[in-house]
C-alpha cells in the first residue's frame, strides 16, 4: 500500500510538472506520513501545485451582481445580492432594516447572509422566505442564527489573517427554490414598527459600502444564494478532468484541467492508508482489524501501555470528499496540520432539519461553497460532519486520520476536532443514529491519539469571549462548541446528549 501511494503522488508531482511555475503560498514540503511529525499550526503542507484559488468574493461583492467560479465547468454558482435600505430607525433616524423585495431568481439551495467586517457582530434578526421550485409554494419567514463569528480559524493563522474572511449568519437550506425575500432588522428596531416599510423594485439603489457610524447594522450586507450543483466529475469521467500523467498534446486543453486532476489526486492520496485512491468512501473495520491498523500506522509512537491495551473504537464507515462530491478546484491548495488530536468539539450547522439524507451531499457542497467564497475560508471549516441518519463525511481536506486544523471553534483548533452534526438542535433533539456516529467517529479517532472520551484535556486558548488568548484551559475531551466559547453552539438539545455520547465512545474503545 505505501509502494502505492509514493508511485500515485509521483505520477501526480510528474505530471504537475508540466505546469507554469506559480509561487506558492509557504514553502513547499512534502505532506508528512501519518506516524511523522506533521506541519506545525499554521503551516501549509503542499501536496500538488494546484490553480491558485481565485477569492473572488470581494470583487464580486462590490460589483454587486450574480457570480460565477473562474472556471465555467466548476459546478455550481453563487448569487450574491446587495440588501438595500427599507426605512429609518424611529429613534436615531438611521437605517434600522435592509431587505431584499420578493424576486425571482436563478435556483438555489442555500441561504446566507454575510458583510464586510468579521469583526463586527450582526445585533438583530436575519429572515428569508423562498419560493419551491416546481410548486411555486412561498415558506414562511425563517430565521438565520445570527452569531456565527465564533466558527472561524484562529486569528494568528494565515487563514485567519488572510483579509478575505467576512462576517456572516450561518447558513439556511431551504432546498431548490427559484424566489427570494430577505429583511435584516437591527435589534434597536424590533418591535417597533408594526409592518414592514415596502422596498423598492429592480432599480433598487446600491447601498452604501463604507461604515456608517450611525447605522446599528454592519457595512455591505449582502444575501448569498448557492446552488450545489451537481458533484464534480472525477479525474478520468466524462467531463472530468485528465488523469494525472494522462496529458499530451492530444488531450491538454489547460493547465487548470490538469492542476485539478492533480488536487484531486492529492486529497485522495491523504487517505490512501485508509482506502483506494479515488474512493468514495472508507469502509468500516471491526474491534481486531482497527487495532492492527493502528499499530501499523503509529506503531512506533505509540506507549507500551497503548500496545498492550490498544482503548480504541471501530473504524467507523466514512464518506469521503469524493465521495460528497468535493470540488478540490474551489478550495486553498496544500493541507494545515497540528501536533495531535486531544479533544472534539460538537457542532450543530445551525442549516435547519427540513432535508432528506439522499440530499445530504448537495447540502455539504453548499456549505463548502458557502464557507470558501462566500466567507472566505480556506476550505470547510469543519473536520466532519454527520447527517441524521447516522452518516459520517469528511469536511476539511487533509486525512481523516491526521490532526487536521480547522477552523469550527475560535480559540481551540489548534489539537483538536470539529464534528458538525447537520441540522439545528436548540429545541429539536438530534436523532440517536447521529449522536451514536459521533460517539463511533470520537471512538476511533480520540483513540488514534490515545484520548479516553470520557477524560479531560488541557487546550491553550487562542482568544475568544470565554479564555483569554494563552490560558490553559481543561475541557472534555468530548466537549460542545459552547464550552470554549460563548455561543449557544451545538444547540441545548445536542449538548444534552455529549454525556451519552461520552459514555458511549468510551464503551466502543473497551473501556
Amino acid at each position: 500500500m505505501r509502494g502505492f501511494l509514493a508511485s500515485s503522488i509521483g505520477v501526480t508531482c510528474a505530471a504537475a510538472l508540466a505546469l507554469p511555475l506559480t509561487p506558492p503560498a509557504v514553502a513547499a514540503t512534502a505532506r508528512p506520513a501519518f506516524g511523522a511529525e506533521p506541519a506545525t499550526r499554521g503551516e501549509t503542507v503542499a501536496t500538488a501545485p494546484g490553480p491558485t484559488v481565485r477569492h473572488q468574493s470581494t470583487v464580486l461583492h462590490e460589483s454587486a451582481v450574480r457570480h460565477e467560479n473562474a472556471e465555467p465547468d466548476v459546478p455550481g454558482s453563487t448569487q450574491s445580492l446587495p440588501l438595500v435600505p427599507r426605512g429609518p430607525d424611529r429613534v436615531t433616524g438611521a437605517p434600522a432594516e435592509q431587505g431584499l423585495s420578493p424576486r425571482d431568481v436563478p435556483h438555489f439551495s442555500l441561504v446566507g447572509v454575510v458583510w464586510d467586517d468579521r469583526n463586527v457582530e450582526l445585533h438583530g434578526r436575519v429572515q428569508v422566505r423562498t419560493r419551491a421550485v416546481g410548486t411555486g409554494t412561498w415558506s414562511g419567514w425563517q430565521d438565520l442564527e445570527t452569531h456565527n463569528a465564533e466558527h472561524a480559524a484562529d486569528p494568528d493563522t494565515p487563514e485567519g489573517r488572510s483579509g478575505r474572511v467576512r462576517g456572516s449568519t450561518a447558513p439556511l437550506w431551504v432546498g431548490e427554490s427559484d424566489g427570494v425575500e430577505a429583511r435584516v432588522t437591527a435589534e434597536s428596531a424590533e418591535g417597533r414598527s408594526g409592518e414592514h416599510v415596502p422596498v423598492p423594485g429592480a432599480g433598487d439603489p446600491a447601498p452604501t459600502t463604507g461604515t456608517d457610524a450611525a447605522s446599528p447594522l454592519p457595512a455591505g450586507l449582502h444575501l448569498e444564494l448557492v446552488d450545489p450543483g451537481e458533484a464534480a466529475p472525477a479525474p478520468g469521467e466524462p467531463g472530468g478532468a485528465p488523469r494525472p500523467g494522462s496529458l499530451n498534446a492530444e488531450t491538454a486543453e489547460t493547465a487548470e484541467a490538469l492542476a485539478a486532476s492533480a488536487a484531486d489526486a492529492a486529497t485522495s492520496a491523504a487517505n490512501v492508508e485508509l482506502a483506494r485512491l479515488g474512493a468514495a468512501e472508507i469502509p468500516a473495520l471491526g474491534r481486531a482489524e482497527t487495532e492492527r491498523e493502528m499499530m501499523a500506522l503509529r506503531g512506533g509512537e505509540l506507549t507500551q501501555e497503548q500496545r498492550a491495551k490498544p482503548y480504541i473504537g471501530p473504524r467507523p464507515r466514512i464518506v469521503t470528499r469524493r465521495g460528497w462530491g468535493a470540488n478540490e478546484r474551489l478550495r486553498e491548495r496544500g493541507f494545515v496540520y497540528t501536533k495531535k488530536v486531544k479533544a472534539a468539539f460538537v457542532h450543530h450547522t445551525a442549516t435547519g432539519a427540513k432535508y432528506r439524507c439522499s440530499q445530504v451531499p448537495s447540502l455539504i457542497r453548499s456549505i463548502y461553497r458557502y464557507h470558501v467564497l462566500s466567507m472566505g475560508w480556506r476550505d470547510i471549516g469543519y473536520n466532519f460532519l454527520v447527517d441524521k441518519c447516522g452518516n459520517i463525511y469528511e469536511g476539511r481536506a487533509g486525512g481523516v486520520a491526521k490532526p487536521v486544523l480547522g477552523a469550527h471553534t475560535l480559540g481551540f483548533n489548534t489539537n483538536t476536532m470539529g464534528i458538525a452534526v447537520l441540522g439545528s438542535y436548540g429545541r429539536s433533539k438530534p436523532s440517536g443514529a447521529a449522536v451514536r456516529a459521533v460517539s463511533r467517529l470520537t471512538a476511533w479517532k480520540l483513540g488514534l491519539y490515545g484520548v479516553n472520551p470520557r477524560g479531560k484535556t488541557y487546550l491553550k486558548s487562542g482568544g475568544g469571549n470565554l479564555y483569554r488568548k494563552g490560558k490553559n484551559v481543561r475541557l472534555n475531551a468530548i466537549s460542545g462548541h459552547r464550552d470554549g466559547y460563548s455561543t449557544e453552539c451545538p444547540g441545548l438539545q445536542l449538548y444534552r446528549k455529549l454525556g451519552t455520547a461520552r459514555a458511549t465512545a468510551a464503551r466502543y474503545q473497551g473501556r
